[in-house]
């Protein structure tokens, strides 16, 4: 076994000054004239951007931040060639049960702040004790309080970590599985390659893709509509999966500049049919997820994931590979980049055993709408047995 060591997020207040002076002297440039609202259409928006600094300096409580990320039991572990950082909340499930949840980018561990409890202990929210779970929620390799990597570290190798820390840190034989982002990949070949272990998971992104092109009207038109609206909204992917030095070189010592990559992310991929940024979110909450990133200094090793996708060779299966572990979907619909394939993608790619519509939410799904969220993973958590 690994032993594990108690951790505390603990920034000290002249580092948090140094980046609120950084924030407060940004010479913001000029920005195109758009009406209100439409500045989006070329980054984060000008004026959304200027609100938010103004109350990260004269309105946003650090310490109190700092207070909630401590609010659950944390840890880090040597596993391989990194100090894993994860939440380990052993719930009404009493040592049993447990359930991985494993984030993307732009996003952190702090994405499940509003599900972690209702998870584990049901009962507090007036749900049934009998759907508890031990709650296990890592940082990525290279991404919040987890050590770096010398160079870029991908997907299928950080489910080899996570493997680890649930059977040799945390000493579960078995466990159940959730992703979504980059952490639908990670989720995804944990039930390719761990599936002795893991023996069902659930996603809100499919993360890889079956051996072959399309293979139906509804595949072929599923791929142009993926592949325009990638066109559109892509650039970000591009950049990060070929040249991800570049936009480290611009963010480096630039709080506001990463803000905006971040926070652009946000805008574009949450569901904003019926509320606005500050609605879905508050500024809180993005801001707290900002600040991990620029405090830790995982703005530059968040963005290498993307190139470790290629270097390690993609998310297509060989011809004739599926991911037989149990597999679950839930299509939160208000994704303007993302929209799920047809089922019959998913199933050349996955064994899948339960595939759900909800009504709201997007790409963020247990941060936007963490009572959705729960409920479906509750469902097929009672399902998968």
């Amino acid at each position: 076994m690994i032993d594990a060591k108690p951790f505390r997020v603990d920034w000290a207040e002249a580092d948090v000054a140094k980046v609120l002076a950084g924030v407060a002297a940004y010479p913001f440039p000029v920005a195109p004239a758009a009406p209100s609202g439409e500045g989006w259409n070329y980054g984060c928006d000008e004026t959304f951007l200027k609100d938010i600094c103004a109350y990260w300096t004269g309105g946003y409580d650090w310490k109190a931040a700092v207070a909630d990320l401590n609010r659950f039991p944390q840890f880090t572990a040597r596993v391989e060639d990194f100090d894993l950082h994860f939440i380990h909340v052993v719930g009404e499930a009493g040592g049993k049960r447990p359930l991985l949840l494993s984030h993307g980018w732009p996003g952190s561990h702090y994405e499940f702040w509003g599900a972690i409890e209702r998870l584990a202990f049901p009962s507090r929210h007036g749900g049934d004790p009998a759907d508890a779970f031990d709650v296990v929620v890592p940082s990525l390799p290279g991404f919040g309080f987890s050590s770096k990597p010398a160079r870029p570290f991908g997907q299928r190798a950080t489910a080899r970590l996570f493997n680890t820390l649930m059977t040799k840190v945390l000493g579960y034989s078995s466990y159940l599985a959730q992703g979504g982002d980059w952490g639908a990949v990670v989720t995804s070949w944990l039930g390719v390659d761990h599936g002795a272990h893991a023996k069902a998971i659930h996603l809100n992104m499919i993360g890889l893709r079956p051996f072959g092109g399309p293979q139906s009207p509804e595949e072929i038109a599923w791929v142009q509509h993926s592949a325009a609206a990638s066109d559109m909204m892509g650039a970000y992917l591009r950049l990060q999966v070929s040249k991800p030095q570049s936009i480290a070189w611009m963010g480096a010592g630039n709080p506001v500049g990463q803000a905006a990559w971040i926070l652009e992310r946000f805008h574009d991929w949450s569901d904003l049919r019926a509320k606005p940024l500050i609605g879905a979110y508050t500024r809180d909450q993005l801001l707290t997820n900002v600040m991990i990133y620029v405090m830790t200094g995982s703005f530059t090793t968040g963005a290498w994931y993307y190139r470790a996708l290629i270097e390690e060779g993609g998310i297509t299966l060989p011809q004739g590979a599926r991911c037989e572990t149990p597999t679950a979907f839930a299509n939160f619909p208000g994704e303007a980049l993302y929209s799920p394939p047809p089922r019959s993608w998913a199933e050349r790619a996955y064994n899948v055993s339960r595939w759900t519509a909800l009504p709201t939410g997007g790409h963020f799904a247990a941060m936007e709408e963490p009572e959705l969220f729960v409920d479906d993973v509750r469902a097929w958590a009672r399902e998968a047995g």
